[in-house]
């Protein structure tokens, strides 16, 4: 039973339904905005064409190069070019690759950012930001990047193809997850916590069968996912992601995808409170194994191998994720976090 606890509500505005991009002109003028710059990786540079045409003369045009892991270069160049065009906002369209640009604009210039997610990566939900410099991605907490507006429209991630939104989900998974034993934790995270992690589990079998009610219910609970990873401090899961993602370049949600079941058979010990959300969202008394069968039985990955990672390389994991402290509800130490790695390299089940 809860007896203490904080909790701070994010102070952003959020919309959700099929074709509420088309009221997005609304939002960036309702926060005062006259020219936004629209954010896209190349991949999506079609859609951010197409919502900056939906802005009009609110458009400050498209920058199209977005990267994963949001390289110091990349954000360099973006706001250079937030800069040469008088930008007073930017419009970040896509995944946690966007909208983590969006933000490393925000933090060098205060530029509002209004998210218009693709995926299920939940970065818009967090004032958590993401720099990658010569190997290693730094992160850090500032309400400026914060985004001001987010607007969900499920007919946007329509197009994502089903295999990218299983790994998105399985990482949108990984936020409420951590959540759960979060050392910041409260009822209300938890409830949001459980509630979408159980809508994320719910859609990810249907994603490729049953279309709009699909999507829709995994975009709902990609958001409560991400408003979970904003509220709270994240630990061992979120920090193995980084090194792995950052240091050795390996795609993001994928590398989630990966570690999250074994994460949560490491830490299930000593996390009573996770480790009961989930058998009640899983239906089984073995969350760490169902999640590892979830993954495998869509077509996700489930070894590290498999997404390019060298297991000579393992020791420097190791050491980088020893090397800086965090909160975890199980003490790491090197050979239980070796263990850990080795099985998730070669996909053994948890």
């Amino acid at each position: 039973m809860w007896t203490e606890f904080a909790y701070q509500a994010q102070p952003m505005r959020v919309t959700f339904g099929p074709g509420r991009v088309r009221q997005l002109a609304g939002e960036v003028e309702a926060l005062g905005l006259g020219r936004v710059l629209v954010l896209s990786t190349p991949g999506q540079e079609e859609l951010a064409m197409r919502v900056a045409g939906m802005l009009g003369e609110r458009s400050a045009g498209v920058y199209p190069k977005a990267r994963m892991h949001v390289p110091v270069e990349v954000a360099h160049a973006a706001r250079a070019t937030a800069r040469e065009r008088g930008a007073d906002g930017c419009v970040a369209v896509g995944g946690g690759s966007t909208i983590g640009l969006g933000k490393a604009i925000a933090l060098a210039h205060g530029l509002p950012v209004v998210a218009v997610p693709t995926t299920y990566a939940g970065s818009e939900m967090t004032p958590v930001w993401g720099l990658t410099e010569n190997g290693v991605k730094r992160t850090g907490r500032d309400a400026a990047v914060l985004p001001r507006s987010v607007v969900y429209d499920p007919e946007l991630t329509a197009t994502l193809p089903v295999g990218l939104a299983v790994t998105s989900g399985m990482n949108a998974l990984a936020h409420a997850v951590e959540g759960l034993y979060a050392p910041d934790a409260s009822p209300i995270v938890s409830l949001m916590a459980e509630e979408g992690a159980r809508a994320m589990v719910d859609a990810l079998p249907r994603l490729g069968t049953d279309g709009h009610e699909a999507r829709t219910r995994a975009l709902y609970g990609s958001w409560l996912c991400g408003a979970v990873l904003g509220a709270t401090t994240m630990s061992l899961h979120h920090k193995l992601c980084h090194v792995l993602g950052g240091t050795f370049d390996l795609p993001h949600a994928e590398v989630h995808t990966v570690v999250l079941p074994h994460v949560v058979a490491f830490n299930a010990p000593a996390a009573e409170a996770m480790r009961d959300a989930l058998e009640r969202v899983l239906g089984t008394g073995d969350p760490a194994g169902a999640l590892w069968d979830l993954a495998g039985s869509l077509g996700a990955p489930t070894a590290l191998a498999d997404l390019g990672m060298d297991e000579r390389d393992l020791p420097k994991v190791v050491e980088a994720v020893l090397g800086a402290p965090y909160a975890n509800p199980r003490p790491v130490e090197a050979e239980a976090l070796q263990t850990l790695l080795a099985k998730a390299q070669h996909g053994d089940r948890p």
